[in-house]
């Protein structure tokens, strides 16, 4: 993985410095809220609902044992020992107190970390396919191109002002782990011809307005990253509505002027910017790649991982769901959940990440990754050493064996913590996690992805769930809208709203009754809720959904 170099090194410090500064003259009142604002979204300081939250950056969600240990030691001295992963591949302290905040990042600098530019309207943390370098169907892995364009994007003096806020996503494979198509702008990487070069997409975003991205070149040379890349935010600057928050994003751009228009805008920029790159960044993109040579893997026998998957059937379960395909066949790749059932999706405390750490550095090759499904990756582990690895996780309470089911949820902090959420979202996950693990039905229903947001701006991705769920408010009390067919991967499509919502006390009953009616109808047990869904389309599920509404209409 990268490691800072002296500039690095350098540049964060002196940014710490500047915040405590900042921090101080806040404190002492020299500086008002308002005043205080632009300097503390700089450097990754929310005010929400009941304190100031920090998010951290995981730039492409890698992560080492040190930096691991890290965030524990953070979450215990400053926060209330725990951290919450995101969907952005980073970590948020929700319970920080203002003048300890410098210490923190202080802190975070002492690892090479930062909170830089994970808030405001500016580049945004870049983020990965979670099992990037680990993958069996990967092209290259992305997580060079990520750091090059963080390199570039932080502190860029064109890109600190921009209309709204920039996402920017990167995959070397085919299948899509890093939902490419809602950001603002992903590079795919492809080969064409026997060249490897990128697929750039432009547009994508959920919220109030959600889109998927368009194809802007299906192939663009390896060497023209950057500049193109600079020519796509460069043009979206200059013709990004700034009267509007609502409509300032690059997806309300593309949309309103045309993909043509956008596509020969971004061309002509890019003519007159490439000159300027002159070979630079390649350089720096070389010197990068070093940085992530593959691990020195062991060769062993994998006898007793197999033994001991035939003998012990919880730890089975666990592994029929929670591995992943590795490129090399004596390995798999881990993910750990971070959703066991009645938990808060996304959490961990200090001990859980100590733990994570500790098996990273022995059997681990000293990898983690953070997903945008808000769980914790072992990217390299030999089969020999997953039986350990269980046993280990089974005791931090770290095995639940649901990865892509029913119980595996994504869900926004919502009204327990954010000042712009209108609903609960953390307690609805809860109970339909605790829900299904009383009906035992999670591994007979299958792959299943539930995506829960507590405001219009989507931070749980609700729009791209299998089932969607919309926290909104309803004079003053909370309602649910659910969204069926949503899809986040090669495939991607933005789920239609079903109909009327539901109260909170109602959103359980009909979640059940959505699944329980979908294996009813089902073609056979190897089909999945998607495919049904694509296969039958929402009048079934709407009669399951509504079946006094259903039985008016038969009458």
């Amino acid at each position: 993985m990268y490691k800072y170099d002296d500039f690095d090194e350098a540049f964060v410090r002196e940014r710490v410095a500047q915040f405590r500064g900042q921090v101080e003259r806040r404190v002492d009142g020299s500086l008002t809220e308002d005043e205080f604002k632009p300097f503390r979204l700089m450097n990754g300081l929310y005010l929400q609902l009941h304190a100031y939250m920090l998010r951290v950056a995981i730039p492409y969600g890698t992560l080492n044992s040190r930096q691991m240990n890290q965030l524990a030691f953070i979450a215990e001295k400053w926060d209330k020992g725990y951290g919450h992963f995101t969907t952005r591949q980073n970590i948020q302290y929700n319970w920080p107190k203002l003048p300890d905040v410098p210490d923190m990042l202080e802190a975070l600098a002492d690892v090479e970390m930062h909170a830089i530019q994970t808030s405001g309207n500016t580049i945004r943390n870049v983020t990965a396919d979670h099992f990037a370098g680990a993958a069996g169907d990967e092209i290259a892995d992305p997580r060079p191109v990520a750091e090059l364009l963080r390199q570039w994007s932080t502190d860029h003096p064109e890109f600190q002002a921009l209309p709204r806020k920039f996402k920017i996503a990167v995959s070397g494979a085919e299948n899509d782990r890093a939902v490419l198509r809602a950001h603002d702008v992903a590079v795919q990487i492809v080969e064409k011809d026997g060249q490897r070069g990128y697929r750039i997409f432009v547009g994508g975003g959920l919220g109030r307005t959600p889109m998927i991205g368009k194809v802007l070149r299906d192939f663009l040379p390896e060497a023209d990253l950057l500049p193109y890349v600079e020519a796509v935010v460069s043009v979206w600057n200059l013709l990004g509505r700034r009267d509007n928050k609502y409509k300032a994003r690059i997806k309300i751009t593309v949309h309103e002027h045309g993909i043509e228009e956008i596509s020969e805008r971004v061309e002509q920029r890019f003519a007159e910017i490439r000159p300027s790159f002159t070979g630079v960044d390649q350089k720096l993109f070389a010197e990068i790649k070093e940085h992530f040579a593959e691990p020195a893997y062991k060769s062993s026998a994998t006898d007793a991982f197999d033994a001991y998957k035939a003998a012990n059937p919880a730890f089975q379960s666990w592994a029929d769901t929670n591995l992943a395909e590795h490129k090399n066949s004596e390995y798999a790749i881990v993910s750990i959940s971070l959703k066991s059932h009645g938990a808060t999706p996304g959490d961990a405390s200090s001990e859980q990440m100590r733990t994570m750490a500790d098996l990273a550095l022995r059997l681990g090759h000293d990898e983690l990754r953070i997903s945008h499904e808000q769980n914790v990756i072992l990217p390299h582990v030999h089969k020999s050493d997953l039986p350990e690895i269980y046993n280990t996780l089974r005791e931090e309470g770290l095995a639940t064996a649901n990865i892509g089911l029913i119980s595996d949820i994504i869900a926004c902090p919502g009204m327990d913590y954010c000042a712009l959420a209108t609903a609960r979202s953390i307690p609805i996950a809860q109970e339909i996690a605790t829900r299904f693990d009383e009906l035992k039905l999670e591994h007979e229903v299958g792959l299943l992805k539930i995506k829960i947001s507590g405001c219009i701006n989507a931070c749980g991705h609700h729009h791209v769930g299998h089932i969607g769920i919309l926290g909104l408010d309803r004079a003053g009390v909370e309602n649910y809208q659910i969204t069926l067919g949503g899809d986040g991967t090669e495939d991607a499509a933005i789920g239609e709203r079903a109909g009327p919502g539901f109260s909170a006390d109602e959103i359980i009953p009909a979640i059940e009754r959505l699944v329980l009616g979908y294996l009813d109808i089902r073609d056979s047990a190897d089909e999945t809720f998607l495919q049904t869904y694509r296969r039958l389309g929402m009048e079934p599920f709407k009669a399951i959904l509504y079946p006094e509404k259903a039985e008016a209409n038969a009458a």
